[in-house]
């Protein structure tokens, strides 16, 4: 028997929903499998401001360093808003990223065929997709220096922010995207700007010079405002994308509403490997606390279950059990349950609980 730690951050607004039923999904895996995990929770965000006065305290980021892996809910919300923005609750969440290191974060957009007239496009455009954004998560425009708000001579302010990145930052996220290829349909489409961005040139030829090292691999270029247009006129021609900070959140939201709903979709943060092969690693659904949408049981949990999934596969090298995590989902979709913001004519409305405890019922079969 094997015993994992994680620890659990629930966040704000619909977080602790969604994190319940995440926690329902990892007790199954406790009583059913060998592998046992041990939950500790801790405060991030708005919660953890409220509590202790900062974003991030310093028992949360001890308790993040010794785990094995950390399973987060969103953070942040209007109630927050007027705090200066070093003090807000995606500082901590920055903070978290940065004091482990976490460089690549994974976001797959996957269309469940169960849901492929979710999705805003049509059927035949989204039909089968299965990619993967691949986001540069502590470099970039969210964390180069200076950035700062000015006041120039003349009395006007000045807002700056710089994008910066080395080569190491560049080549370790671009060999990542690479290796995560080969393990998929072996192709690589790395977007930049670099017709006007010193740094995307740069960004631009350390990817060919690290696409040598994977010849099996093709690499293609695109413009991050064609690739963009792209997403949403033929997504399927995409494998892995990968990216800077700035374009990776913005483009993996695009990418996520190809799948007909935010809701439905997990990341993965990771950080490089240790001497011993062992890597920090953050999982967390990719869309935001949706505080006017808090308390009320109608929040989808699925991508804090699909997160969880994530964890298994990328962490605990449990990738049978993720599938299954995954075929408990599809099941209760193929029923016909579904939370608000994927309900369909001819389906049932369930709530957050309700959609928990359905997929835990088919996982607890799987399981047998």
């Amino acid at each position: 028997m094997s015993v994992k730690k994680v620890l659990v951050l629930p966040g704000d607004g619909i977080g602790p929903e969604q994190t319940a039923q995440a926690i329902k999904i990892i007790n199954c895996l406790s009583k059913n499998t060998d592998t046992k995990f041990e939950l500790e929770e801790g405060l991030i965000g708005g919660a953890a401001i409220d509590k202790t006065g900062v974003s991030l305290p310093e028992k949360t980021l001890k308790m993040a360093k010794t785990a094995d892996a950390i399973l987060k809910a969103p953070v942040g919300g209007a109630k927050w808003d007027n705090l200066p923005l070093h003090l807000r609750p995606e500082k901590g969440l920055l903070k978290l990223r940065k004091e482990l290191g976490l460089f690549a974060n994974i976001r797959p957009a996957v269309v469940f065929d169960e849901l492929v007239d979710a999705s805003t496009l049509k059927p035949e455009i989204v039909k089968g997709l299965d990619i993967i954004v691949l986001r540069e998560l502590i470099g970039g425009l969210y964390f180069g220096e200076p950035k700062e708000i000015r006041t120039l001579k003349n009395g006007e302010k000045v807002g700056i922010n710089t994008l910066t990145y080395t080569e190491n930052e560049i080549t370790r996220i671009i060999r990542f995207a690479f290796e995560i290829a080969q393990k998929r349909n072996k192709k690589v489409c790395s977007v930049d700007k670099s017709n006007v961005l010193e740094t995307m040139v740069l960004w631009k030829e350390i990817a060919n010079k690290v696409h040598k090292d994977f010849p099996d691999v093709e690499l293609t270029h695109m413009y991050v405002d064609n690739a963009a247009m792209q997403l949403v006129k033929n997504p399927r021609q995409f494998d892995v994308l990968v990216m800077e900070n700035m374009f990776g959140d913005i483009l993996s939201d695009l990418a996520s509403m190809l799948t007909g709903s935010l809701g439905m979709l997990p990341s993965a943060s990771l950080s490089e490997p240790d001497e011993n092969g062992k890597r920090f690693a953050m999982y967390e659904p990719v869309h935001g606390s949706a505080p006017d949408i808090a308390g009320k049981n109608i929040a989808n949990p699925i991508s804090m279950i699909l997160s969880s999934a994530l964890m298994l596969e990328y962490s605990f090298d449990m990738k049978k059990e993720s599938d299954l995590i995954i075929k408990a989902i599809r099941k209760v979709l193929a029923s016909g349950f579904r939370t608000k913001d994927i309900m369909e004519k001819g389906s049932t409305e369930v709530s957050t609980t309700e959609m928990g405890d359905a997929i835990v019922k088919e996982l607890e079969t799987l399981l047998k």
